[in-house]
């Protein structure tokens, strides 16, 4: 029971240092984006010497920054790298809604954009198709299947040694990952990942990469739609609907055909 009571202590404390912590930050604002120690301590309600403490480890981590001049404070360049991946994410997520709209509504399937985590390919963000029958998943939907397209479609911007790593944490044969590594290399090369029913067999995908300005694939867009919807003859049409909404999105965050790298390592 004391043991109990010294782990909720710590907790307790270890949460009053962020909160402390996180109401220093906040005393920053665009109106006012220097200020004293004085003024910190005065608009956060603690005393000079513990906004002293707090600034000095906020400091260390490079979320605020002392002006030699003055000596006031400000926010520092950490944040920024806090901040970075998310604020990617919600970037690509903003420029590639049009593509997205356009791709459901010519075909009429519902289109979603993914994010690569490092162990899996997110869903941030989906339009669901029109018609009555479709396939939706909710966003944060996780797809961590090497039979997933958009699995392999992040896998394939990785290069051979790591796709090889995340295939061999899968899969119970080097024969097996083999065939698979063939798979995504040769996907790699017509632009566009298909899963035809491997996941689920009431549903089909198709999916292809988002690249940047510096050739770096930062996401992936993602048909969906019934199996019993999609015919022999129309993977070719819906393959190059999906390419075409990625080359889109691709050209909006500034990636061009000379930015466009190839895969690391293929």
């Amino acid at each position: 029971m004391t043991a109990s009571n010294g782990t909720g202590a710590a907790e307790s404390g270890t949460l009053s240092v962020l909160q402390k912590g996180m109401r220093v930050l906040h005393a920053f604002s665009v109106t006012e984006p220097q200020l004293s120690l004085t003024e910190i301590a005065h608009r956060v309600d603690m005393h000079k010497s513990t906004v002293s403490r707090i600034l000095g480890q906020l400091e260390h981590m490079e979320l605020v920054v002392r002006l030699p001049d003055s000596g006031h404070f400000q926010l520092g360049l950490g944040l920024i790298g806090l901040a970075g991946p998310l604020l990617a994410n919600l970037d690509v997520r903003r420029v590639a809604y049009p593509a997205l709209e356009r791709l459901t509504d010519q075909t009429r399937e519902t289109s979603a954009l993914t994010v690569w985590t490092g162990h899996a390919s997110v869903s941030v963000e989906e339009i669901a198709g029109p018609q009555q029958v479709k396939h939706t998943s909710p966003i944060g939907t996780r797809y961590n299947t090497v039979d997933s397209a958009s699995v392999r479609v992040f896998l394939a911007s990785l290069g051979e040694s790591s796709a090889r790593e995340f295939l061999q944490q899968r899969l119970d044969t080097e024969i097996e990952v083999a065939s698979y590594l063939d798979r995504i290399r040769k996907e790699h090369t017509e632009g566009c990942a298909r899963n035809a029913g491997e996941t689920s067999i009431e549903e089909v995908g198709v999916s292809a990469p988002v690249h940047d300005h510096r050739g770096n694939t930062v996401a992936a867009i993602l048909l969906s739609a019934p199996s019993f919807r999609v015919s022999t003859h129309l993977w070719p049409q819906l393959a190059d609907a999906v390419r075409t909404a990625a080359a889109d999105t691709s050209a909006r965050l500034g990636a061009s055909a000379d930015t466009t790298l190839a895969a690391r390592g293929w």
